[in-house]
């Protein structure tokens, strides 16, 4: 991990080195190895250096080559080393001496604008091409680098790993953006490009943009992730060979580092998993991983360590642990808003911040992380779906009653989450011969009467709305008026030109139809893209660089192409993974259902330890909210979550905690959110 920051005057101002120095400083969490820029005209160049890998210790950015035509400056970690070396042709330096950022460099003089399309790793980076008179900026393929931006045609185009980099200089307002905070509180759009700043910008995941005098401002996505074909292999046993290869070697390559390494191990299938292979892959070094774990010695319930030891009894590891029910999510909130940028921020990320701290007072600088393994190979639930639509009830009810076995679900549940939703997809298509005949089966095989599935599934949706009234009526059932319960200030919400009465984007969606659909389409989502720039965040307050496994793209463009059948099998969920790993992993983890619920912690600490400051918010009738939020909604989403009524909780904790995080960002950072 890096950071790079870069001025283009658009007007063919020359660049002040001191606004470079500027932005450079307000990111030096990132680099506490140096910093450096380059200007020359209207170009200037900057970067902070953390080093990490063996070659990073010899880099020096930004990089001129040796023509003086090309000038790079990078947060890159590449993986396909030694493929890159020969298809380049690069003989007259020994490897270990090659750096990534010149690895880049000699990729955009061979392949120009493709050479993205090249690389595997983790990259920011922006090219000035003196000969074209264009700046070249690159993301990797899922945003693990970020890279932010400031444009106005024709004047300026600043950019940053970070946005208060850009904040730093007084050309760029501070001020927010209505469609993305409207979308914190109503999800509504998948536009991956806005940020909580009005003009301000991330560049997507996979994408790439030319800026020019000429040109202005293109932007291109050079790769995206799609379902393909699926994979066909002979047997269980060589998925399982085939997976443990795949992901050995996503590991291996996160492992490149002058420095010790480190692994957050929370006892899941997924730390577990990346912990057991690094630390076999290290011993064959002569050395040892450091884990970070959370402990909780007040909510036993969340106590991870029946799983931990095991893992940790193996050999190879020096475990560190911090006590995570020590404080409450908003304990350290000022801390957190000096680096996280956006409002939104995870339920469960003063977790990671706690043990990314611990990781940098133990004097670490890299961190595996097991972010989204339940994505990347999936649990494959979708499945049921797939075998509603073929009629095969009976491995339907098979899997249904040996997935309820190992984990906290039931038969009912998976019935009404799939096989009605199939019936009710059959009504709304008009397919009502398919209807009747499915309707049948399920009756068969359910136990459930004919006459309900005909009349609930069948018959009321056909039925218009008015008439359904006017026959409840008559039967004396009352007519209740529908509720707004959504979070947003319906004003607001017409002035961005959305309806709060409609369902969220995330609600809206029509179903997966199949495992791969869902999965292809969750790591496509906005979300993810988020979820990852908020890690990056978390990290780079310590000065720490996350790695992500089950990020790699060959990864998971493998894991996309499994049949569904080796995600969920024998009621095992990511069995193809379970199976892959025998031998590396722990029994106790191999083969264990589920995942601890860390729900009673977050709730003990947001409503005991944090409470003071949850009711000052709550209770502020000057609120800075009320221009976004709906404080009557608000105020009875908190009664709810503050009674003692458990499903109330439930349905209440993710409104009041999206408020919460806006009213304290909104507060931290003084932004001005005035309409113009």
């Amino acid at each position: 991990m890096s950071g790079i920051v870069g001025i283009y005057n658009l007007d063919s101002q020359s660049v002040e080195p001191q606004k470079l120095a500027v932005m450079v400083d307000a990111i030096a969490h990132r680099g506490p190895d140096g910093a450096d820029v380059w200007c020359s005209g209207a170009i200037g160049l900057g970067h902070r250096m953390l080093w990490s890998t063996p070659e990073s210790l010899l880099e020096k950015l930004p990089l001129v080559d040796h023509n003086g035509e090309l000038v790079i400056t990078a947060d890159i970690r590449i993986d396909n080393r030694d493929e890159l070396i020969s298809a380049l042709s690069i003989d007259n330096c020994p490897p270990e001496k090659i750096t990534d950022s010149q690895l880049v460099l000699a990729a955009y003089a061979k392949w120009g604008e493709q050479c993205p399309n090249k690389l595997l790793g983790d990259f920011a980076f922006v090219i000035w091409d003196q000969q074209k008179q264009i700046l070249f900026c690159a993301r990797d393929h899922f945003g693990i680098k970020p890279l932010y931006y400031y444009y106005q045609p024709g004047q300026q185009f600043y950019f940053a790993s970070e946005m208060k980099a850009l904040l730093s200089l007084p050309e760029v307002p501070n001020k927010v953006n209505e469609i993305a905070i409207a979308n914190h509180l109503h999800p509504f759009t998948e536009d991956k490009s806005i940020t909580a700043y009005k003009n301000i910008y991330r560049l997507p995941p996979a994408h790439t943009m030319t800026v020019s005098y000429t040109g202005g401002l293109q932007s291109h996505a050079y790769w995206s992730l799609k379902v393909g074909q699926e994979l066909r292999l002979n047997s269980d046993a060589e998925y399982a060979a085939a997976f443990r290869e795949v992901f050995t070697e996503a590991v291996r390559c996160r492992l490149r580092s002058a420095f010790p390494v480190s692994c957050h191990l929370s006892g899941g299938l997924d730390s577990s998993s990346i912990a057991c292979v690094a630390r076999d892959i290290l011993q064959e070094k002569g050395a040892q991983l450091h884990t970070f774990s959370n402990i909780f010695e007040e909510v036993p319930e969340c106590d991870e360590r029946q799983y931990i030891n095991p893992v940790l009894d193996q050999g190879g590891f020096i475990p560190h642990y911090v006590h995570a029910d020590q404080s409450g999510p908003l304990s350290e909130w000022q801390d957190y808003y000096k680096y996280m940028e956006e409002p939104f921020i995870g339920p469960s990320h003063f977790l990671v911040w706690g043990l990314n701290r611990a990781a940098q007072q133990a004097g670490i600088r890299i961190s595996l992380d097991g972010f989204d393994g339940d994505t990347t190979v999936s649990h494959g639930i979708t499945y049921f779906a797939e075998l509603a639509r073929q009629g095969k009830w009976q491995t339907f009810i098979q899997e249904a009653q040996a997935i309820s076995q190992h984990f906290d679900t039931s038969l009912a549940a998976i019935f009404y989450g799939y096989a009605i939703p199939y019936l009710q997809e059959l009504v709304k298509q008009r397919k009502m011969l398919t209807f009747v005949r499915t309707a049948l089966q399920i009756s068969q095989h359910f136990r459930v009467s004919r006459r309900k599935l005909f009349v609930t599934y069948g018959i009321k949706p056909l039925v218009p709305q008015y008439i359904l009234k006017i026959w409840r009526s008559l039967r004396g059932h009352k007519q209740n008026q529908p509720q707004v319960t959504s979070l947003i200030n319906p004003h607001f919400a017409k002035q961005v030109g959305i309806n709060p009465l409609t369902p969220s984007h995330d609600q809206d969606q029509n179903p997966a139809i199949t495992v791969r659909e869902e999965q292809c389409r969750t790591l496509n989502s906005a979300l993810f893209t988020t979820v990852l720039e908020l890690g990056d965040l978390c990290s780079a307050a310590f000065s720490l660089e996350s790695r992500h496994p089950f990020m790699d793209k060959r990864l998971i463009e493998f894991c996309l192409s499994l049949p569904p059948e080796q995600k969920l099998n024998q009621g095992w969920s990511r069995l193809v993974m379970r199976r892959g790993l025998e031998g590396i992993l722990p029994q106790e983890v191999q083969w264990r259902g589920g995942k601890t619920d860390m729900t009673p912690n977050f709730q003990r600490g947001l409503l005991h330890l944090d409470r003071l400051l949850v009711d000052q918010v709550m209770t502020n009738d000057g609120s800075n909210l009320q221009e976004f939020v709906d404080l009557n909604t608000l105020h009875r989403y908190y009664k709810n979550l503050i009674s003692t009524t458990e499903d109330a909780n439930d349905d209440s904790t993710i409104p009041v905690w999206k408020a919460l995080t806006l009213a304290l960002w909104l507060n931290h950072n003084q932004i001005n959110h005035k309409s113009d």
